[in-house]
């Protein structure tokens, strides 16, 4: 199963209709949804005039939850139409690591639903799982971490956005969406990164591939901090996270250690934070680039790396090509 899997697409196939060569992403936060709509190619062989046919970014709060209701209120505001890729929150889905079932493949996603439903909150009948291969620890254990989401309320939010002229062709996570955004490369790089209002998720990638990956606790409200609040408890906070994940990734997965880490917040001082944050971890922190013509919408990452997903999987197809 390819890295960069995506939650069960057989839900969104249900509701296919016709394409587009708009791209669409939609990503779910707690308190909005951020939308955005770019041309089909958005790295960098398009131009400059391309860059402008199609562009739009919008946010709009979501109250109580109601997914639905926002979604359907942003398509009477915005005239859109293609390819439309969701993003889930940590409050839409949950990831847990567990020993992979000696079934069959094409039995392991109906075997893992039995697995993991003690070790998450959503009933088995209502819960669509997909998942991604783990790092095969100490001693060989092979292991698979399980993404799972309540399909009730994916069907909701999935018809929503299929009222109008766009075709659900992907539902996915914060993980993968941000990993998209980072090329592959043979140097293992570790990712901070957030989406607005939302937590920070700690990613490690190296050639294309989601090595670790964590959800930390407590930073949402990281933007609202000042230069001082930063320096006194949050970088140091966060440097011990950072510290723990890498010492796991380098002695339980038995990998080289981590030489760079790059940051993705949305927030003012995202440039004093990585320096400083540098400082206190001794390693090289840089921004994490965006694509080309999208470097100032770092709002909207977790939407436009969502829309990357097929260029990554190309990729990663040419790089199995050239190997083999």
């Amino acid at each position: 199963m390819s890295l960069f899997t995506q939650i069960n697409t057989k839900i969104s196939n249900i509701f296919s209709k016709k394409q587009s060569a708009q791209l669409i992403a939609i990503s779910l936060q707690q308190e909005a949804i951020s939308l955005c709509s770019l041309p089909a190619i958005i790295t960098g062989n398009s131009t400059d005039d391309d860059s402008e046919q199609g562009v739009d970014f919008q946010q709009l709060s979501v109250k109580q939850l109601d997914y639905s209701s926002a979604i359907t209120e942003i398509q009477s505001n915005v005239d859109l139409a293609g390819q439309c890729h969701i993003v889930l929150n940590a409050q839409q889905s949950q990831i847990v690591q567990v020993d992979k079932p000696n079934v069959p493949e094409a039995e392991i996603n109906s075997a893992l639903k039995w697995q993991i439903k003690d070790l998450v909150s959503i009933a088995p009948e209502n819960m669509v799982v997909d998942y991604f291969d783990g790092p095969v620890l100490a001693g060989g254990i092979e292991k698979i971490n399980v993404v799972c989401s309540a399909i009730n309320d994916l069907k909701k939010i999935v018809t929503a956005v299929n009222q109008g002229d766009l075709e659900v062709t992907s539902i996915t996570i914060e993980e993968f969406a941000f990993a998209n955004l980072h090329p592959a490369q043979n140097d293992a790089c570790l990712l901070v990164c957030q989406q607005p209002n939302e937590e920070i998720v700690l990613i490690i990638v190296k050639q294309g591939k989601l090595y670790f990956h964590r959800r930390l606790r407590g930073f949402s409200k990281i933007a609202d901090k000042t230069e001082d609040e930063l320096s006194m408890t949050v970088i140091d906070n966060l440097a011990l996270e950072i510290q723990r994940s890498s010492d796991f990734y380098e002695r339980q997965l038995k990998q080289a250690p981590i030489k760079e880490i790059k940051v993705l917040l949305p927030m003012l001082l995202e440039g004093f934070f990585a320096r400083k944050l540098s400082e206190n971890t001794h390693i090289p922190v840089t921004l994490l680039d965006m694509p080309e013509h999208y470097q100032e919408q770092r709002g909207y990452a977790a939407a436009i790396g969502a829309t990357l997903h097929d260029v990554r999987a190309a990729e990663q197809t040419q790089e199995l090509m050239h190997v083999s």
